[in-house]
């Protein structure tokens, strides 16, 4: 373990990478490692811990997918159950990250990017600056929350992130979404002795993208009364003790101790925009990318993972953007520039 903590603190010196690689996720690691199998110079920066977005998913949190759909760079994972928790995915990825002996510069985001040339040149939290011949966005979706943008959003009563169930025991709950995070959320905190939860949902009903063995629970809770839910409706105002709500009915004003906005997450559009990577004018601001290549409107910068889908952040996952890494390093391969330094 020193080896690599001391690998991963060492100072890059000023020669030139050919690829900085953001975001230290599942799909910025497979970057990497593709970066090692192909002998291309790289580092990962990761504005958290090794796989951030991961950590900061509720505790008892399992996974849609089996364990070998998880995997990168070969290494094996091995679960315990059919399909994976959340510390077991932390501890394979930390395994991913020793076994590779991936160069990874943890809590230091990227603050800004400018070109000198043909040369990016990328400036951190730290203070640091690296310059580099290409780079690989793969930030996930999982940081910025969507905001409710209503008064009384800013109280400390107000959570958009859901660790555990226990805090919430004896209170008044209001979750705010439908899909499953939100379902997530309401059924857990009501198991868990919370004093109320209800369901705020701006839809007709529970969303068909909830997991199909969790969606008859809710909607049985619902339907029994555990759980309240008003549809077709908003939250419009957030006070200390109560909550206002838009119902098609009318305005009400609900008693309330904590509010769990389970709204999504939106994908680092200023970081994209910084580096002149071109957003589409479409419902889920698309950025634009090469689909064969990874590449995007502006050269050498490349997109992985779930923010090529833009606000559409149930369309990549692990599973099925893992192959984004072997398409850009094979692209960056037969770049002219690269061919020249080997």
């Amino acid at each position: 373990m020193q080896s690599l903590y001391m690998m991963m603190q060492e100072q890059v010196a000023n020669d030139v990478l050919d690829v900085l690689i953001i975001g230290g996720g599942p799909i910025g690691m497979a970057c990497g490692i593709e970066c090692v199998k192909n002998d291309l110079s790289y580092l990962i920066v990761e504005k958290g811990c090794l796989v951030n977005s991961l950590y900061n998913y509720p505790l008892n949190m399992t996974f849609f997918s089996t364990s070998d759909r998880l995997e990168i760079g070969g290494v094996p994972f091995i679960s315990h159950n059919y399909k994976p928790t959340r510390s077991e995915a932390l501890e394979y990825y930390r395994r991913v990250a020793l076994s590779w002996k991936l160069r990874i510069k943890l809590y230091e985001a990227v603050t800004y990017t400018e070109k000198q040339g043909d040369i990016f040149v990328v400036h951190t939290s730290r203070n640091r600056k690296y310059f580099t011949r290409a780079i690989i966005v793969a930030t996930g979706f999982y940081d910025i929350p969507n905001k409710l943008n209503v008064p009384g959003e800013d109280l400390p009563k107000v959570h958009h992130y859901f660790r555990e169930a226990h805090p919430y025991f004896g209170q008044r709950i209001a979750v705010i979404g439908a899909a499953n995070s939100a379902v997530d959320v309401a059924l857990e905190t009501y198991r868990k002795g919370a004093a109320e939860v209800t369901m705020i949902i701006r839809e007709e009903q529970i969303s068909d993208r909830v997991k199909y063995w969790v969606k008859p629970d809710i909607e049985n809770r619902i339907k029994n009364g555990e759980i309240k839910a008003y549809f077709q409706s908003q939250v419009v105002a957030i006070r200390e003790e109560e909550i206002d709500v838009q119902t098609p009915q009318g305005l009400i004003t609900l008693p309330n101790d904590f509010v769990l906005a389970m709204t999504g997450y939106l994908p680092n559009f200023a970081l994209l925009e910084n580096l002149g990577v071109q957003i589409q004018d479409d419902e889920m601001r698309t950025p634009v990318y090469n689909e064969a290549t990874m590449e995007t409107n502006q050269p050498n910068v490349y997109l992985a993972g779930v923010v090529c889908g833009g606000l559409q952040t149930n369309k990549w996952f692990i599973e099925n953007s893992r192959v984004h890494a072997v398409t850009i390093i094979q692209d960056l391969k037969r770049k002219k520039w690269l061919c020249n330094r080997n």
